[in-house]
């Protein structure tokens, strides 16, 4: 059996990265969402629940049991003490999930996986990963892409920009680029040229 090559996505805040993930998805290579099992783990995990109700109050969760996101983000987006205890309380079981679905992709013979994950150099968790790819955009588009999304004020969307690590500082440490800088087409393009790079690399494991 070989070894699963295992790469993070991430990008800051309107960056692109989950359009980057979706063709990568679209190319035939498994992706797990960080964002999609922290909300599961959230949302079914008995130790977890408590802990996240103890820390942030009973407003946490909707009256049939749903996380209430919206009360979360809004608590801890404006308190980074807390922001980060919630943290410590998610990344850890969201590695560990992450980690376990690698080992059963790899075992059913998969070569290639990616996890996407805004947070993957802030929770340390690219010490697990062979590569991680980093997705940029101009501020000016990631602004207006997170305005039209998430239907919130530029100056919202800038203060967001400036919570995340900076973009620089993750370049830095990329192991690859994906400029997101012009068409769909541009940008499909390019990661099917990486795609063709990361099969190579997973084909000599």
């Amino acid at each position: 059996m070989g070894h699963i090559l295992r790469i993070g996505v991430t990008g800051g805040i309107g960056s692109g990265k989950s359009l980057v993930c979706s063709t990568f998805s679209r190319l035939g290579v498994p992706v797990l969402s960080a964002d999609k099992i922290a909300k599961e783990l959230m949302s079914g995990n008995a130790t977890l629940r408590k802990a996240l109700l103890t820390l942030l109050g009973s407003s946490t969760y909707r009256s049939n049991g749903e996380l209430n996101r919206q009360y979360v983000a809004s608590t801890i987006f404006s308190n980074p003490a807390l922001h980060g205890k919630v943290n410590a309380l998610v990344h850890p079981r969201v590695e560990a999930e992450v980690g376990k679905r690698f080992v059963k992709l790899e075992k059913a013979g998969v070569r290639l996986g990616i996890v996407e994950a805004a947070l993957i150099y802030e929770a340390g968790f690219d010490k697990h990963l062979d590569y991680v790819i980093v997705v940029d955009a101009p501020e000016a588009d990631r602004i207006r892409r997170v305005v039209r999304r998430d239907k919130l004020t530029a100056v919202d969307v800038r203060k967001r920009i400036r919570s995340q690590q900076s973009t620089q500082s993750k370049l830095r440490k990329a192991d690859y680029v994906v400029r997101n800088n012009g068409s769909i087409d541009d940008l499909k393009v390019s990661v099917e040229f990486l795609l063709s790079i990361l099969e190579n690399i997973a084909g000599t494991l």
